[in-house]
């Protein structure tokens, strides 16, 4: 069947995720990043199976007042260039606000050179500008400048919030959503806040994946699980007490599988990615998450807090059930020797505790 067919499921009409993006008038990526921002919800990919969108949710947003263009602009994403002559400042500028935690980055991407590019939402941007019009023009405020000058960069740490938000956002199961506040943890940290290495092990099954599966250039996977690790003290110990707080719903939910534990009932709906069509989702796409999540960065008192959406999603541990289900049991696979050891034999002389040699070799002496 081709990709643009509609398909029918249970009653429900769905169509593949290129002839969404059509009837939307938006480009793949564009596509992509409503889907992860909540704009658009589409239906749960399971055992490799294809995304699909419901034609209610097409039907939906072509209904709004301007579509196409009131849906392209939620979906517009700018640079530091273009985000500086949005608001009418210098890109110096724009970096300092950005660096300060007054604007949230959304997605990032690496130039050339490998060098991390981030890019914010053009929508809240124009927040900004309504919002706080004074961080715009003259000197910059004294919490901007003691930030700025103690080398602070909040853009990592503000869209890995983000991101974990959102990702918290699409499932309720606390097996996954430790899962989720566990990727923000090097080994280390996870270790000692998780001792047990098959609960470890169950994060890298049941953690949440990006809609459309892993996509990107392995440098840009890297980069982003570099960027996923919390690197400031009260990041830290944010993560580590609400990994805590879920890991201890999850166990009274259940425990974690040992090697050679049949699969759990209904693990299937948990292994793959993650719901994207929540039953507790409000009325703008999004859902409600149950943790609280570390608060962002933001420019000031004024400053209203951005939205958690997410524009990607990556990772997962592996390796170590499948090496432990490989061991071999005991008794298997080559017989032990049972006899006396190669080369000189000894023989226990039952009259002392030390050994003598045996007969045959005290003749040939």
């Amino acid at each position: 069947m081709p990709m643009t067919d509609a398909v029918r499921d249970d009653g429900v009409r769905r169509v593949a995720v290129s002839r969404a993006a059509a009837d939307l008038e938006l480009r793949r990526a564009e596509f992509d990043l409503a889907v992860h921002l909540g704009i658009l919800r589409v239906g749960t990919r399971r055992n490799g199976g294809r995304v699909t969108v419901r034609q209610e949710e097409i039907d939906r947003l072509r209904a709004e007042d301007g579509f196409p263009d009131t849906l392209r602009e939620r979906v517009r994403t700018v640079g530091t260039a273009e985000g500086a002559q949005l608001l009418g400042i210098s890109p110096v500028r724009f970096t300092r606000l950005a660096r300060a935690g007054c604007v949230t980055p959304v997605a990032f991407y690496l130039n050339r050179y490998r060098a991390v590019v981030w890019l914010y939402l053009a929508q809240e941007l124009a927040g900004l500008a309504a919002r706080s019009p004074e961080l715009l023009v003259g000197i910059s405020p004294p919490w901007m400048r003691s930030r700025l000058d103690g080398g602070t960069d909040c853009r990592p740490r503000n869209w890995r919030s983000r991101r974990i938000e959102r990702l918290l956002s699409l499932t309720g199961d606390p097996w996954a959503r430790a899962a989720v506040i566990a990727e923000a943890l090097d080994p280390v940290q996870l270790a000692e806040v998780v001792d047990d290495p098959y609960e470890r092990a169950y994060f890298g099954r049941v953690r949440p994946e990006p809609v459309f599966g892993q996509r990107g250039s392995v440098a840009g996977r890297e980069a982003m699980a570099r960027l996923m690790l919390a690197d400031e003290p009260d990041e830290i110990l944010w993560r580590r007490v609400t990994l805590g707080m879920e890991l201890d719903s999850a166990r009274e939910l259940r425990q974690a599988p040992r090697p050679g534990e049949e699969r759990l009932t209904g693990e299937e709906d948990l292994t793959g990615p993650s719901a994207v069509e929540p039953a507790d989702a409000r009325a703008d796409g999004t859902a409600l998450g149950h943790v609280p999540a570390l608060p962002v960065e933001q420019g000031g008192p004024g400053e209203a807090s951005a939205e958690r959406p997410d524009p990607v999603g990556e990772g997962a541990v592996s390796g170590l059930l499948a090496r432990l289900r490989l061991r071999r049991p005991r008794g298997t696979g080559r017989a032990r020797r049972t006899g006396p050891p190669r080369g000189k034999r000894f023989a226990a002389d039952p009259r002392t505790r030390h050994s003598v040699p045996h007969a045959d070799q005290r003749s040939n002496r």
